[in-house]
């Protein structure tokens, strides 16, 4: 008998002895869901952020009228009361549909771009990380031209050269810029996984580099990417109300949070709900990817714990 079999015995014996089956393996997704679950801050981001998709892709449920019917001039700017909860806006039209369909170009935008620029760098960091040499210089010294052009300022730059764009040109000119810190970051990631052993076992029994890659290195270095990710969706939001409301983002008859914000900064001391009512909704939108990205964080580094 060898000593593994041994072992197994052993173990055998103990487990008939004490009646303890074996429990299923745990996994790092397996346990990060059960330590998010367990925490109130997440069930309540995840509850804001549900009904603000909910209206971004179903505003319909939310309000009676479209972002632009049953307006009535002689209602400019009253405030809540009348029928109408958040009052009426610049053209008197309802403010409550008008912030409910603020949500669609604002949470479209958001999730658009964070996706894009996730899909980007996971292949330039994956490569970078993977093979090295000039392929990760070239990758690199792309990454730090871009990385040195202020979000801000490189948008503006953009979006007033060309000064016709919607929500699709938006989202390519925020993607442009925002897919270097995540780059990096899969790139560092990826160096650090591929000198695993069970990376090397995996290249000594033949396994190709794009098996490698998508079955032993991807899975175990897209975690801290994933959590970046997920704040990167209140930041992008956050910066695309802000160029909206310097004037040069989306454009009249869009409709978004930071184009209300634009127009409420005129009335704001004379008529403060119609700054409260979008602001609100886009810090607590904002706010909770933040505090959701901050909960993915802890649950999937287990030093956090």
């Amino acid at each position: 008998m060898t000593d593994l079999q041994a072992d197994l015995q052993t173990g055998a014996a103990l487990r008939a002895a004490t009646g303890a089956e074996p429990g299923p393996a745990g996994s790092l997704w397996g346990d990060a869901w059960r330590e998010m679950r367990g925490r109130a801050v997440f069930w309540l981001s995840t509850l804001t952020l549900a009904i603000a998709v909910a209206m971004a892709a179903f505003p319909g449920l939310f309000a009676r009228f479209g972002p632009n019917e049953r307006c009535d001039l002689r209602l400019f700017n009253r405030g809540p009361g009348d029928g109408a909860i958040f009052g009426y806006d610049q053209q008197g039209c309802d403010y409550w549909s008008q912030v409910v369909h603020g949500a669609r170009a604002s949470i479209l935008i958001g999730i658009a771009v964070t996706v894009f620029a996730l899909l980007i760098s996971v292949v330039l960091g994956l490569l970078a990380g993977y093979y090295g040499g000039w392929l990760d210089a070239v990758i690199g010294r792309l990454t730090d031209v871009f990385f040195g052009i202020p979000f801000v300022l490189g948008a503006t730059v953009i979006l007033v050269a060309f000064p016709d764009h919607g929500i699709w040109a938006m989202t390519l000119v925020l993607v442009v810029l925002g897919w270097t810190t995540m780059t990096r970051l899969m790139r560092g990631q990826v160096i650090a996984v591929r000198q695993m052993d069970y990376v090397t076992a995996a290249r000594m029994l033949g396994a190709g580099d794009l098996r490698i890659m998508l079955k032993h290195i991807l899975p175990n270095a897209i975690a801290p990417v994933v959590v970046l990710a997920t704040l990167n969706v209140g930041n992008v939001i956050a910066g695309e109300a802000t160029l909206d409301f310097l004037g040069v983002g989306l454009q009249y008859p869009e409709v978004s949070w930071g184009l209300q914000l634009n127009a409420a900064r005129a009335f704001y001391t004379t008529h403060p709900h119609l700054l409260i009512f979008p602001a609100v909704f886009l810090t607590a939108t904002v706010l909770s990817f933040l505090l959701l990205g901050d909960v993915v964080r802890d649950a999937l580094d287990p030093k956090l714990r």
